[in-house]
């Protein structure tokens, strides 16, 4: 092939790029490769390695360098063609612009998204924290707004919260009211026993006086000791870890025992014990308790019944189930109002139609105490000038099932 013929092949069949030069030079002992590198400025190094490969590339910036080693006629011959690849050194430039500029929106982006998630999700939380700095003992009735229904650990959160401060609010309302009771019951005979000494004592008076007064003090002051011992009983069933004996009885036989020691106390009592619904294994009516607690706390509940129903008949009713023997007194009393039955537990709560009755509102709370160590549950239904029925269920000695 001729020049011609490669000249015209090269314009038409292939691309011309940027300063692109071809050069053809003969290596002999006039013309050495330095002097072929300062001649056509060449890189020295470029042309020692064709020399030495007989065919290599290299680059230098954007110049780009090719060149083959060619023998003809016992000659040695250099062909080196260079040129500036415009496409490969400006497209690697706008890749790698692209590359640190998607990098960098990409950053910006994920700190963004990082910051208005973080936000969006620990925001709720925020509120919850500003809100609860808020609560203190003087608005322990605030809550914290449930309006979040779409984030369900949120409104998980909230709500669990709102109903420990419903429960906080209701020990802390009954222990203000535990204070208040307590101390007025206290110091109801502490007052009766101070004023009568001191009416005693103003001046000399007969012995039948002193007698009088000194009865009325002994009165008082057995009231002031019930009431202790009752506070003392009261908190030693609310500690769970005193050991308390249990033993296997029979539920029959200790309300029997209960009814002969009202019978003796109020022999104008109308207790009625319907025994219809017994049941006919009388293994069904053993439990494992303590009787002497089982008796105060039947006793308790058996006395109000007859007290607050002016000895009006008060029914009880023996029955079990397949686990549990059930006990139900049912009087027609009083009843209790139902804007008060939240708090008949309370201890020194007294209802506000039973003023006209002597108690000190601890029987109940010290009864539902005894079934609770009984593992049982003692249940209070009421309605007034009606009557009122208790129902106390307690497991069945697991003797049975042997």
């Amino acid at each position: 092939m001729n020049a011609e013929a490669f000249k015209t092949i090269r314009e038409q069949y292939f691309e011309k790029l940027e300063q692109e030069r071809e050069y053809v030079f003969e290596i002999n002992a006039n013309s050495t490769l330095s002097q072929a590198a300062e001649k056509y400025q060449l890189p020295l190094y470029f042309l020692k390695s064709v020399l030495k490969e007989g065919k290599t590339t290299s680059n230098d910036g954007n110049t780009f360098y090719a060149g083959i080693k060619y023998n003809q006629n016992n000659k040695l011959y250099l062909v080196v063609v260079t040129a500036e690849n415009y496409y490969v050194s400006h497209h690697l430039r706008v890749l790698r612009n692209i590359l640190f500029g998607g990098m960098f929106l990409i950053v910006l982006i994920t700190i963004y998204l990082s910051i208005y998630f973080s936000k969006h999700i620990f925001d709720p939380i925020k509120q919850i924290t500003d809100k609860v700095k808020q609560i203190s003992t003087e608005n322990i009735h605030l809550r914290l707004e449930e309006k979040d229904t779409n984030n369900n650990e949120i409104s998980e959160l909230t709500a669990t919260f709102n109903d420990l401060l419903n429960r906080i609010e209701t020990a802390f309302e009954t222990q203000k009211n535990f204070i208040s009771n307590a101390s007025h019951e206290l110091s109801t005979p502490l007052t009766s026993i101070i004023g009568e000494a001191d009416v005693a004592l103003i001046k000399e008076r007969t012995i039948e006086d002193y007698q009088l007064a000194m009865q009325n003090i002994l009165q008082q002051a057995e009231r002031l000791d019930q009431i202790t011992k009752s506070l003392l009983f009261l908190a030693q069933t609310g500690y769970k870890g005193k050991k308390i004996v249990f033993e296997v009885l029979r539920t029959d036989e200790i309300i029997w025992e209960v009814k002969s020691l009202i019978d003796r106390l109020n022999p104008q009592n109308h207790i009625i014990l319907d025994l219809n619904l017994l049941p006919e294994d009388h293994k069904r009516l053993k439990i494992k308790g303590n009787r002497q607690l089982l008796q105060l706390a039947l006793a308790n509940i058996l006395n109000n019944a007859c007290k607050y129903s002016h000895n009006k008949p008060v029914i009880v009713y023996l029955a079990s189930s397949d686990n549990q023997v059930i006990i139900v007194i049912k009087d027609e009393g009083v009843g209790i109002p139902a804007e008060e039955m939240p708090y008949i537990y309370d201890p020194f709560f007294r209802a506000s139609n039973t003023h006209l009755f002597e108690g000190y509102g601890i029987g109940l709370p010290l009864a539902r105490n005894i079934i609770k160590l009984h593992e049982g549950q003692l249940t209070l239904s009421s309605e007034v000038n009606v009557g009122t029925t208790v129902q106390i269920k307690i497991p069945i000695a697991l003797i049975l099932k042997f």
